[in-house]
This record gives C-alpha cells, structure tokens and sequence, in this order.
C-alpha cells in the first residue's frame, strides 16, 4: 500500500498528525507570538492543520507547506478551501530539503518530520536558513521516556541512538544555536487519542471499502501499528513540542 495513502487515511480524523491535542496546538502557535503579517513556512505539512491553525491565529499572515504527498496537500488544499483561507497558503509538493521560501520567515514549523532532515541537528541548520532575525522555529520531536527495551525497538524499527532523553534534547538545542522559549510534552491521553485515532480511522475506511485493492493491506497496517504501539512503545516513546530563538550571537 502506497505511504502516503496509509498516512491520509490514519490522520483522517486527526489532521493535527502529533500526539497533542487542539488546545495545546493553539497555545503552541500563540506563544510563537508572530506579527500579525507573519510570514509562515511548514515543512513537511501532511494535511495542513498546524498552517492553517497559524493563518488563523495571525489574520494577515502567509504561508508556505510543502510536502511530498500528494493525498495530504489536496486534503490541506481542500480544508484551506473550506476555511476560507485558499488565498494565503502557497502548498509545494516537494522534497523539504530542497525547498527554498520567496523570502526568510517568522515562524518556521517541522512536527514530527526532522528524520526527513537527518535528524534534529541538521533540522535546525536548514530551518535555521529560512527564519528571520528574532524570529522561531516549531520543532516537534520524539525522546526516549525511558530506556528502550527490545520490543520497543523492534515496533519503532528503532535503534537506541534513534532519540535522546528529554534533557538531552533539549541540551542539543542549546549546542546547535537555539534555546527553547516555550515547549509542550505530549501526556498519555493525548498520545492515546493521536494512537486511537491513526488506527481506527485507517481500520474504518478498509471496513467501509472491503472491495478495495489496499482494504486488506490496511487492516494489516492498523494492525502491526497497535500491536508496535501497545506491546512496544507506549510509555517508553515521548513527544515534545519545542518553540525556538537563536541564542545570542548564534548563527
């Protein structure tokens, strides 16, 4: 089954695509605190729900997301669509690495897509090209909650180097130029809700569409995806949502 289809379909119910929940996603993009005119690049969008969010909170901003699939940006074409807000968001299907905004913006997001990257660091040496002076970077990133047991990584296909802890990572932050200004760590309800959701809703569209050719393929995938998540790495996978400034006199 393609990826980027199994992805659509599992965040269909929750368009945020992280473990947090509405409210916190809001407070997120608040206390980013952008001009009113921001100027906002998501990188690795999937369905567009953290832009959208941000072009609501800043009534003058605009927009650019890029991602490489195409189901997730005509779901974010269509919800930007819905909202009203088509004419301030500029959607790019492409390679994150690659893409180079019309010009440096205030706030520069990447939830859960710095393996695209490389990995945190090099996440923020490239998003560190695209941000203003003074302005802030949402990372999203995965930490160890505890040490990793065995089946853990084999549900993640991780290795234990994959995260750190969270003190570590925050430490890294700091050791690449940047410092956190405000952060959220997801709690179990939200992960919970973000698991529950990505699971049903892809087991819901293969029960609605038995006669399709991947209706099998995703029930096997919800499937793998709950037996990874509650036998593997439930409890030992945390999520932290950072809001970054350059530390003074970094570059």
């Amino acid at each position: 089954m393609d990826r980027h289809l199994l992805s659509a379909l599992a965040h269909a119910d929750h368009p945020i695509a992280a473990p947090v929940s509405p409210a916190n996603a809001e407070k997120l993009i608040q206390r980013a605190a952008c001009p009113p005119d921001a100027r906002v690049l998501d990188l690795g969008c999937g369905p567009g729900e953290w832009t959208l969010r941000a072009l609501q909170q800043y009534p003058t901003a605009r927009a650019f997301a890029v991602d490489m699939s195409e189901e997730a940006l005509r779901r974010a074409e269509d919800t930007a669509r819905d909202r009203g807000l088509s004419d301030r968001v500029t959607y790019v299907r492409g390679d994150a690495r690659e893409y180079q905004p019309p010009q440096a913006c205030d706030l520069v997001m990447c939830v859960g897509a710095t393996h695209a990257f490389g990995g945190l660091e090099d996440t923020l040496r490239a998003v560190g090209a695209h941000v203003v002076p003074g302005g802030t970077v949402l990372i999203g990133e995965g930490f160890w909650e505890r040490t990793p047991d065995q089946s853990t990584l084999e549900a993640l296909g991780a290795s234990p180097d994959d995260f750190r802890d969270l003190a570590s990572t925050v430490e890294a932050v700091e050791k690449a130029g940047w410092t956190p200004v405000y952060g959220h760590v997801s709690d179990p309800g939200e992960w919970d809700d973000y698991e529950w959701s990505w699971t049903g809703s892809l087991t819901r569209w293969a029960l609605d569409h038995p006669d399709h050719p991947d209706a099998e393929a995703a029930l096997a995938a919800a499937r793998e995806h709950r037996t990874g998540w509650l036998r593997g790495y439930r409890g030992v996978l945390g999520f932290a949502f950072l809001l970054l400034q350059r530390l003074n006199g970094s570059r």
